[in-house]
C-alpha cells in the first residue's frame, strides 16, 4: 500500500484510462487504420504510466519537508520506504518509460519521437528539483504534460500512417485530440492553483513563491473564479457549435450536467473558499470534471454512431 501511495497510483490509474478512452471509445470507432497493435498501445500507456510515477515518486522525495507541514499523515519517503529505495524506484520507473518509448519510436520508423519521452521526464525531474518553487511555471508545466499525454496518443497512433489521401480525416481527428488536451490544460492549470492554496503552509514554510504566498489567498481566490470563466465559455462555445446544431442531444445533456454544471459549482464555490479542507473539495472537483470530461468523447462518438 505504502508503494501504491508513493506513486499515486490512482492518479496513475486516470492517466491510463484517459489514454485507453481515446484510444478504444474515439479512434477505434472510426474506422480507420492505427500504427500500433492493441499490445503496443498497451506498451505506449505502459510508458507514459512509468513516466509519470517516476515524476511522482522524485516529487515525494523532494516535498518530505513541505508534505511534513501539509499532510504528515501522507508521508512515505523517510517512514515507511528510505530515500535510497524511493530513488531505486525513480530511476527504474523512468528508465522503464523511455526504454519502452524508444522501442515504440523505432517501431513506427519515427526514432527521434524518442526524444519525447526523454524530454517529458527531464521536464518532471526539473520540475520537482526547480521548477516547482517558481510562480505559474512549475503549474503551467504539470498542465502542459498531462495535455501531452493527450496528444502523443495522435502522435504515435495518427501521425505515422498519414498520407495524402486520408490527411483530411487525420488531420481532423488529431484537431480532436487536440481539443481535449486544451480542455486538459486548462482543468488542470487551474487545479495546480488550488493545490497550491491547500498547501500554503508548507510552501511558506520552504520559502517557496507560489502564487497564494505572493497574491495572498484572497486574491489568488478571485483570480481562480476568473479563471473558471475561460473553460465554461469554451465549453457553452463547444457544445452550441459542435453537439446542438448536429443534433446530438444525448451528448449535449451530458456535457451540460457532467461538465458545464460542475464547473458552475466550482464557480461558485471558490468565490468564498478560504481554508484547507474548501480547496481539497474543490480539487477533487476539478479532478471529477477532468474525468467526465475525457469520457465525453466516447458518449459524442457513439452519439454521432446511432445518430447516423
Amino acid at each position: 500500500m505504502n508503494y501504491l501511495k508513493l506513486i499515486r497510483f490512482p492518479n496513475l490509474i486516470m492517466l491510463a484510462l484517459m489514454q485507453l478512452v481515446f484510444r478504444y471509445g474515439f479512434l477505434e470507432l472510426q474506422n480507420i487504420p492505427l500504427a500500433l497493435t492493441d499490445w503496443q498501445y498497451g506498451l505506449l500507456v505502459l510508458a507514459t504510466v512509468c513516466i509519470a510515477a517516476g515524476g511522482y515518486i522524485i516529487n515525494n522525495i523532494l516535498d518530505v519537508e513541505t508534505d511534513l507541514e501539509n499532510k504528515p499523515n501522507d508521508v512515505i519517503v523517510g517512514k515507511f520506504i528510505s530515500e535510497n529505495q524511493a530513488y531505486n524506484l525513480y530511476f527504474g520507473f523512468t528508465f522503464t518509460g523511455v526504454a519502452i518509448g524508444f522501442y515504440l519510436s523505432n517501431v513506427i520508423d519515427k526514432p527521434n519521437f524518442a526524444s519525447i519521452f526523454i524530454i517529458i521526464a527531464a521536464t518532471l525531474y526539473f520540475y520537482a528539483t526547480n521548477l516547482k518553487q517558481s510562480l505559474l511555471i512549475g503549474n503551467f508545466i504539470v498542465a502542459l504534460l498531462l495535455s501531452l499525454s493527450v496528444v502523443i496518443v495522435g502522435i504515435f497512433d495518427l501521425f505515422p500512417i498519414t498520407n495524402q489521401e486520408n490527411q483530411p480525416l487525420m488531420g481532423m481527428l488529431f484537431s480532436i485530440l487536440l481539443d481535449y488536451a486544451i480542455f486538459a490544460f486548462i482543468i488542470n492549470f487551474i487545479r495546480e492553483i488550488i493545490k497550491d492554496l491547500e498547501d500554503i503552509k508548507g510552501d511558506l514554510s520552504q520559502a517557496m513563491s507560489t502564487l497564494p504566498i505572493v497574491f495572498g489567498i484572497e486574491r489568488t481566490t478571485k483570480l481562480v473564479f476568473a479563471l473558471s470563466f475561460i473553460p465554461i465559455i469554451v465549453i457553452l462555445y463547444y457544445i452550441n457549435t459542435h453537439l446542438v446544431v448536429t443534433g446530438l442531444w444525448y451528448a449535449t445533456l451530458y456535457g451540460l450536467i457532467f461538465i458545464l454544471a460542475p464547473l458552475l459549482y466550482f464557480s461558485i464555490k471558490i468565490w468564498s473558499a478560504n481554508k484547507q479542507n474548501d480547496f481539497q473539495h474543490l480539487s477533487s472537483v476539478l479532478k471529477g470534471i477532468l474525468f467526465f470530461g475525457i469520457l465525453s468523447v466516447v458518449i459524442i462518438s457513439l452519439n454521432i454512431k446511432y445518430n447516423a
